[in-house]
C-alpha cells in the first residue's frame, strides 16, 4: 500500500461538484465536473468525505471562500510535478492578479520565451492540475476572446465574471515555490 495515499473529496460549487484530491501534506488536483480535462478518482485513491486530511479540509474551505467572494488569494501546499517548462508556466499563472486577464503570449514573455511559444504555453496551461488555485482561467486569447478551458468555456466565463464582481485584496499571490 502507498505510504502517502491520495485522498479525495468533492466540493459542491456554483460550477458543479469539484473533485479535490491530495496527500496528507499537499494538494495534487482540483477538477471540474465536466470538460476535456476532468479527472476521475483512481482505484487506489481513498474517499475522505469527512475531510480528515488537513490539506483537503483547507482546500475545500478556501475554495468555498473563493466562490463566496471572500477569498482572492490561496495559501495551500501544492504538488505539481510537471516539467521545468510547465512549472514556469504554472508559476506565471499563479502570479496573475485576481480579476486580471493576460494572453498566452504575455505568459510566454513572462517566462522568458518568445511570443512564438504561445502555443506551448497554451498546452502547459491546459495541463494545469490545480485550476482556480493556479488560475489558468485568467488566460485569454490575444484578441481578448475566451479560448479553450479544461472545465469548459461556460465555467471560465463564470469564474472571470465572479472575479470582476469582487474587489481584489491588496497584494499579490505568493510564488508557488516560495
Amino acid at each position: 500500500m502507498n505510504e502517502h495515499p491520495i485522498t479525495y473529496t468533492y466540493l459542491d460549487s456554483p460550477v458543479g461538484q469539484i473533485l479535490v484530491a491530495g496527500s496528507q501534506s499537499e494538494l495534487h488536483y482540483v477538477s471540474f465536473p465536466s470538460g476535456k480535462t476532468t479527472i476521475k478518482p483512481k482505484p487506489d485513491w481513498l474517499l475522505d468525505d469527512e475531510m480528515r486530511s488537513p490539506v483537503l479540509r483547507d482546500a475545500v474551505h478556501q475554495l468555498g471562500e473563493y466562490f463566496d467572494g471572500t477569498r482572492t488569494l490561496f495559501d495551500l501546499p501544492l504538488h505539481l510535478g510537471g516539467t521545468p517548462f510547465q512549472n514556469a508556466v504554472w508559476q506565471a499563472l499563479y502570479e496573475i492578479p485576481y480579476g486580471a486577464t493576460v494572453s498566452y503570449g504575455d505568459i510566454a514573455l513572462t517566462i522568458g520565451e518568445s511570443i512564438g511559444a504561445s502555443q506551448a504555453v497554451g498546452i502547459a496551461n491546459g495541463q494545469n492540475p490545480i485550476p482556480i488555485i493556479i488560475p489558468c482561467h485568467r488566460v485569454i486569447g490575444a484578441d481578448g476572446s475566451l479560448t479553450g478551458f479544461g472545465g469548459g468555456l461556460e465555467t471560465k466565463e463564470f469564474l472571470l465574471a465572479l472575479e470582476r464582481r469582487i474587489q481584489p485584496a491588496p497584494g499579490s499571490q505568493l510564488g508557488l515555490f516560495d
